[in-house]
């Protein structure tokens, strides 16, 4: 019996993308894999040799600022050296500094001998805002006002006694 025979029919396959066509055109070769490993062992050669380059570069710039600092430094020692080497200036820092006088002169020295301030206690600072409770106007106008009108003495109002005259006896003759 004869065998049925199978009819083909052609098949339409949708058409590959840009990127799609692009890939199936592509087509390595051994030169083009070659190249390629010899690409990528170069960029693994290199790598370390840039980086180590670039850090040199970073290092010889950080040393050249060192070197224009220290330039400045040295600039600003001579001038003072100079200024040392000036007998006006060499003067005025032997009054200033060692207290000296030229001869004929007399120097004073005031010493502030007085016990220092006090140092105010501060209690906690607090973050709080607060509002006070004050109408400060009508104090001003109560004090001008009392201040003003009243029959006290200036020692009665300070709260200090006034002072008292004390008689001495003179010897009789």
């Amino acid at each position: 019996m004869p065998k049925p025979r199978t009819r083909r029919v052609p098949v339409r396959m949708p058409r590959p993308s840009g990127s799609g066509r692009w890939l199936r055109q592509l087509h390595f070769s051994a030169f083009s894999l070659v190249m390629m490993g010899v690409l990528v062992l170069a960029v693994v050669i290199l790598a370390p040799t840039i980086q180590a380059f670039l850090v040199q570069r970073q290092q010889i710039s950080d040393q050249q600022h060192a070197v224009d600092r220290l330039a400045a430094q040295v600039d600003t020692l001579k001038d003072q050296r100079a200024r040392w080497n000036d007998p006006s200036y060499l003067r005025a820092q032997a009054r200033d500094r060692l207290y000296y006088v030229m001869p004929g002169e007399v120097s004073y020295l005031v010493i502030d001998d007085r016990p220092p301030a006090a140092v105010k206690d501060e209690g906690p600072v607090t973050s709080k805002l607060q509002k006070t409770q004050t109408d400060w106007v009508g104090s001003l106008f109560g004090s001008f006002m009392g201040a003003g009108l009243t029959e006290a003495t200036p020692q009665q109002l300070s709260g200090t006694p006034a002072p008292t005259p004390t008689t001495t006896s003179t010897p009789k003759k």
